[in-house]
């Protein structure tokens, strides 16, 4: 079947699922294939559930015309992603970085949609099934799309470009992720610069971060059509400064290009200097959009974070700065420099290990330790075999796992503190928060 007659199908059932387990009636199956499973064996089972159509690509599985035999079924969802896409003539926002995509991407979402039908990228949904799956839920009445890209390797943002097609785009930043499978900081750039080069080839759109060098730098090296600066000088097409962050923060903007050049001043819900950036892009973009400064007041105060990013938790005894959705090391050293920059009577950091960080680990994680010891803090723990080797060689307390990490506290809680606590996912520190 080809692209094109499988996208007759969607149009009557728009809809996709890829999951038996959460089946939407009368939606497309695709039987995706994992490293510890095979989808096309739950493909009856799907349309027993309530799917009008499984697409297969092993015809073993074919019993009836209701299973629609492709070549690979994954290739053939990103398939029909791209070819939804061509159809739809909007705005479309491709955006990655190494830090502050979700964030980001949630401000320019609740901004947007104070005057647009808006879609976005839900949840992390921002990798080569996550991205079509965005855009095939992308509906004939979305006026702007705000598309989400991760990568973890080069030629991965590529590819998602390839897909999404955006229209306008934004690097957050370019940091210590991921550096094993880039190849090391410069790869990150190169991988993330990705998104650039697409923009640069279409013609394209380009939010640029005025303020930061590396972004600079691969701007101007690149011949774009048009690009849209946000600073913290004047003259940028938007600036700001930050007025406060004790712990949230509370901006001052102003455009700097159109009718309206007044400064503003918005109360955010979301803690972290390092956040600043972040809300930046979303004005600047809602600015260039033509959104009223109140409506992108409106949506900068009304984005409550989530999901622990940079989420602030009042227990009753504690502050809480709660960012251990993920970490690498430049997310954990801006996270620690925003602590220090916090005004509280009692601080602790509570860090988990980084991942993906290949033969750079070591080093990073006694950077990390090095950082957090530089700092007017409290107290200092340590937790994951990462960091736990370096125990020997700096103040602070160390463990191994974050279940000793648990015991300890529960015998000596922290309390009256202003607490960070920042790791990665599958340090699973979010088990600590009931004795904070």
């Amino acid at each position: 079947m080809t692209t094109e007659q499988l996208y007759q199908i969607f149009l009557q059932h728009p809809h996709i699922s890829t999951d038996t387990r959460k089946i939407t009636p009368n939606s497309i199956f695709f039987a995706l294939k994992g490293a510890n499973f095979n989808a096309n064996t739950f493909a009856e089972k799907a349309l027993e559930m309530g799917a009008a159509y499984a697409v297969i690509d092993e015809a073993a599985y074919r019993k009836s015309d209701r299973f629609i035999l492709v070549d690979d079924v994954l290739a053939a969802l990103q398939d029909l992603a791209r070819y939804h896409r061509k159809q739809l003539n909007i705005p479309v926002i491709g955006l990655t970085g190494s830090n502050g995509k979700t964030t980001t991407k949630e401000l320019i979402n609740s901004v947007l949609n104070q005057r647009f039908k808006t879609y976005a990228t839900k949840g992390n949904l921002n990798n080569h099934i996550g991205v079509p799956l965005t855009l095939l839920s992308i509906s004939r009445e979305t006026e702007i799309a705000i598309i989400e890209m991760g990568a973890n390797h080069q030629q991965e943002i590529a590819f998602l470009c390839s897909i999404a097609q955006p229209t306008h785009g934004l690097i957050t930043n370019i940091g210590k992720a991921h550096l094993e499978g880039f190849g090391g900081p410069e790869g990150v750039r190169k991988g993330k610069g990705e998104l650039f080069d697409f923009l640069e080839q279409t013609s394209g759109t380009v939010f640029a971060n005025h303020d930061d060098l590396i972004l600079e730098e691969m701007t101007f090296h690149r011949h774009f059509k048009h690009v849209v600066y946000y600073g913290k000088d004047e003259t940028n097409s938007v600036s700001g400064e930050i007025l406060e962050n004790v712990p949230l923060l509370k901006i001052e903007w102003q455009a700097n290009e159109g009718t309206s050049t007044q400064k503003q001043e918005v109360q955010t819900q979301l803690t972290g200097s390092y956040n600043f950036d972040n809300i930046l892009a979303a004005i600047c973009i809602g600015n260039h959009f033509k959104l009223s400064a109140e409506q992108i007041n409106t949506g900068i105060e009304s984005y409550q974070p989530e999901n622990s990013r940079s989420q602030i938790v009042q227990t009753k005894t504690n502050t809480l700065i709660c960012d251990y959705y993920n970490a690498n090391p430049s997310s954990m050293e801006v996270a620690i420099k925003n602590l220090d920059a916090i005004t509280a009577n009692k601080k602790v950091l509570i860090l988990g290990d980084m991942f993906e960080l290949g033969e750079h680990s070591s080093a990073e994680h006694e950077l990390i330790i090095k950082k957090a010891n530089e700092i007017a803090a409290d107290q200092r723990i340590f937790i994951g075999s990462a960091f736990y080797q370096h125990h020997a060689s700096f103040t602070g307390t160390f463990f191994e796992i974050t279940d000793a990490a648990f015991i300890a506290l529960k015998s000596s809680p922290i309390t009256n503190a202003t607490v960070l606590v920042k790791g990665s996912r599958s340090m699973k520190l979010e088990s600590l928060l009931e004795l904070l």
